[in-house]
C-alpha cells in the first residue's frame, strides 16, 4: 500500500510540475526517481486517455534518453499520428521534441522517418515542419545532410521553410553561414526560417553570425512598422531569437551592433503591422534601451491592460538605470 501510495505522489508531483511548465523541476522528479523506477512508471503513462499525461510521459522519456526511450517514443509516434485530431497533435508534438532531445543514431532515425511520413503528403502543416526540423537541429549531426535534402525534394511548398533553414545551417561552417547571412541576394524569408530553427538552440560558435542577421534587418525596418509581412515576420524572428537568452547573447554582440538593435527597437514599438513585433521590441528595449525610452514606450503602450504591462514593466526598468544605457 505504502509503495502504491508513493508511487501516486510521484506521478502527481511530476505531472503537476509540467503542466505548470516547469520543466527543471519536472527533470528533477525523473532524476530522482531514477531510470530503473521511473521507466515502467512513464511507459505506462503513454497509455493514458488524458492526452496531457502522455505529453508529460513524452517529456519524461526524453529525459532519460536511451535506445529503448527512442524506440517506445517512435512506436507511440505512429498510434499518436493514427489517433489524429488535436489531442493527437499535442502529444506528437511532445514526442518529437523528447526524440530531438535524446542523442544517438536510434533517435536520429525516428525523426528521420517521421519526416519521411510527413514530406509523403507533399504538403504537410508547417507546425508539423518545423517540430521535425528544430528536433533535428538538436540532433546536428552530418548523417542528417541527406535526409534533409531528400525531404526538400518531395516538399510541394514553394516558400521556405523551417526544413530549408535546417539544411543551411547543416551544410554551412559559421563563416560560410556568416557570407550567407550577408548576402544580399539570398530571401529574406529563408534567413528567416534558419533564425526559427537557431531559437531552438543556438551553439555558440554560430553566436559570431548575429551581426550579419542584424544588418538584413535593418534595411526592412520601415517597412515592417506599417505593413505585416516578410520584413515584419524577419524582424520577429531576429528578435525571438536574441530575447531567447538575453542575458548570453547580447553582452557577446559589439557596442555598434546594441546601438542598431536599439535603433531598431525604438521605431518597431510603434509598429501597427504586428503586435508581435511591438511587443518584442518593448521587451529589447528593456534589456538594452536607455532612460529615455521610457517616455517612447508609455507613448505606445497598448490599450489592452495585460500588453500594456509589458511597455510598463520595460518602461520603469529604464527609468531605473543609469544614463549609460548598461546592459541588465
Amino acid at each position: 500500500m505504502a509503495q502504491r501510495e508513493d508511487v501516486t505522489q510521484w506521478r502527481n508531483g511530476f505531472l503537476q510540475a509540467f503542466s505548470e511548465g516547469d520543466e527543471a523541476r519536472a527533470r528533477a522528479q525523473v532524476s530522482q526517481l531514477g531510470a530503473r523506477k521511473a521507466r515502467p512508471l512513464l511507459e505506462a503513462m503513454l497509455e493514458d486517455p488524458e492526452a496531457a499525461v502522455r505529453q508529460a510521459a513524452a517529456f519524461g522519456l526524453g529525459e532519460l534518453g536511451g535506445a529503448s526511450s527512442a524506440k517506445r517514443l517512435e512506436h507511440q509516434l505512429a498510434l499518436e499520428e493514427a489517433r489524429g485530431g488535436h489531442d493527437g497533435a499535442a502529444v506528437v508534438e511532445a514526442l518529437t521534441q523528447a526524440l530531438g532531445r535524446i542523442k544517438g543514431a536510434s533517435a536520429r532515425a525516428s525523426l528521420a522517418r517521421r519526416l519521411e511520413r510527413l514530406v509523403a503528403h507533399g504538403r504537410p502543416e508547417a507546425a508539423d515542419l518545423n517540430d521535425v526540423a528544430c528536433a533535428l537541429w538538436r540532433q546536428r549531426h552530418p548523417d542528417l545532410i541527406p535526409v534533409v535534402r531528400q525531404g526538400l525534394e518531395k516538399l510541394e511548398h514553394s516558400a521556405p521553410t523551417a526544413l530549408h533553414g535546417l539544411r543551411v545551417l547543416l551544410e554551412k561552417s559559421p563563416e560560410e553561414l556568416r557570407a550567407w547571412a550577408s548576402d544580399d541576394s539570398v530571401p529574406i524569408g529563408l534567413k528567416g526560417e534558419v533564425l526559427t530553427v537557431l531559437t531552438e538552440e543556438i551553439p555558440e560558435a554560430l553566436v559570431s553570425t548575429l551581426p550579419a542577421f542584424i544588418s538584413s534587418a535593418w534595411p526592412l525596418v520601415d517597412t515592417a512598422v506599417k505593413y505585416k509581412g516578410v520584413a515584419s515576420g524577419y524582424c520577429v524572428d531576429l528578435f525571438s531569437l536574441l530575447l531567447l537568452r538575453p542575458e548570453w547573447l547580447l553582452p557577446m554582440l559589439r557596442e555598434a551592433e546594441l546601438d542598431r538593435l536599439r535603433d531598431m527597437a525604438r521605431r518597431l514599438v510603434a509598429a501597427t503591422s504586428s503586435l508581435k513585433c511591438s511587443l518584442q521590441a518593448a521587451v529589447l528595449l528593456k534589456h538594452l534601451g536607455h532612460p529615455e525610452d521610457a517616455a517612447l514606450l508609455e507613448a505606445h503602450r497598448p490599450a489592452d491592460p495585460g500588453l500594456a504591462k509589458v511597455f510598463d514593466d520595460a518602461a520603469l526598468v529604464l527609468r531605473g538605470r543609469p544614463s549609460t544605457g548598461t546592459l541588465l
